[in-house]
């Protein structure tokens, strides 16, 4: 049964705005951080409102192509819009000069560290306080942990403990070998969630009153289909200028570089927590872990091989291993997982304390 429900102007109006921003920008003589003059900082913060429109639109229309394909094609493609976001922001600042070789790393850190411990504790524990106890599905939060597990350790903290060049980098042979078996793995992952054993990661089935599934309609989602399209293309037009107003941003305040990793990871990952949130308030857990966790996964299994590839086309050396700090928070992380996800339950202790483990990495970041 098609859903009733009109899409909203604004989904459409931002998408198209920020393409119409980058076609106008330089009639209107705007090079984001070039100055600080009363114009350019409108002109700055009317770009920023833009193109986290144009994100939200392009996570909005993604969820409705979602409903209409379910789970779990649905989630992949919420996931594989968020990273194509991801990684443009990324490849911007990257390309930018004197930029941090360390921003990828970061980035990449940053958002399993707010995946696994922030939106997740947080879903865990909203979901808990309304509904008491969740369930979701043990084996399909068993292939998330069991992949995260490996990609985290062979990207970011086996580099430390090479000798062909001394940590924390990988050389160009073993980081393309590295990007290579991360593509493999997260291919792997995507034929067992779509294909082999997608009963791991459905949920429980919800259906409308009159006892039918509610899909959008056709017209909506052909809508949503271009419209997301659009929105794509028009933040990554807008992620260069983002990056440069983030270097300068960040410059004047004397924020450490980790800064730009949380900060990207951050805004990216804003729709589609908003929609794990929901969802675990509507009690359907299996559904925020599918958002969540996957894009953890596509992150390390797409955003690496992607950035590593630039670098070593532009001759440039990527700094990916973690620090030793990091890295006990990162097997933290895992370790709290395992134990969340080991049961097919949850409760708000389990969301409170990786709250805590989130908390304490921010709040390293700015005071290590």
């Amino acid at each position: 049964m098609a859903a009733p429900s009109e899409t909203p102007i604004a989904s459409i109006v931002f998408p198209i705005l920020a393409l119409g921003f980058v076609f106008a920008a330089p009639y209107l003589g705007f090079v984001a951080g070039a100055s600080a003059s009363p114009a350019s900082v409108v002109l700055s913060t009317l770009m920023l409102v833009i193109m986290l429109g144009a994100i939200f639109a392009a996570v909005h229309h993604a969820d409705i192509v979602a409903h209409r394909l379910g789970e779990p094609y649905g989630t992949l493609v919420l996931t594989l819009a968020v990273t194509v976001i991801e990684v443009a922001l990324i490849e911007s600042i990257v390309l930018m000069p004197n930029s941090s070789p360390a921003l990828a790393r970061d980035t990449v850190f940053a958002v399993i560290m707010i995946v696994c411990n922030g939106l997740v504790g947080l879903c865990v524990l909203v979901g808990g306080l309304r509904h008491h106890e969740q369930e979701f599905q043990v084996s399909g939060a068993g292939v998330y942990l069991q992949l995260l597990g490996a990609l985290s350790v062979l990207t970011l903290v086996l580099p430390n403990y090479t000798q062909t060049v001394l940590g924390p980098y990988y050389s160009n042979g073993q980081l393309i070998f590295v990007s290579i078996i991360t593509v493999i793995l997260y291919a792997t992952f995507l034929f067992i969630q779509t294909s082999r054993h997608t009963d791991y990661f459905r949920a429980a089935s919800k259906t409308a009153p009159g006892g039918q599934h509610v899909y959008p309609s056709n017209k909506a989602v052909t809508i949503s289909s271009v419209t997301l399209l659009v929105a794509l293309l028009g933040v990554i037009l807008l992620a260069k200028k983002f990056a440069a107003l983030l270097e300068v941003g960040l410059h004047s305040v004397g924020a450490p570089e980790a800064a730009a990793g949380i900060i990207i990871a951050m805004v990216v990952l804003a729709p589609e927590s908003i929609s794990a949130v929901r969802a675990a308030l509507k009690d359907v857990l299996q559904k925020s872990l599918n958002l969540a966790l996957g894009s953890s996964l596509a992150t390390i299994g797409l955003t690496i091989p992607a950035v590593a590839l630039t670098n070593i086309a532009l001759g440039k050396q990527i700094q990916i291993g973690v620090s030793s700090r990091d890295t006990l928070l990162l097997a933290l992380t895992l370790f709290l997982s395992v134990l969340t996800f080991g049961s097919g339950r949850t409760n708000i202790l389990a969301g409170l304390v990786h709250l805590v483990v989130f908390a304490t990495f921010i709040f390293l970041v700015f005071v290590p």
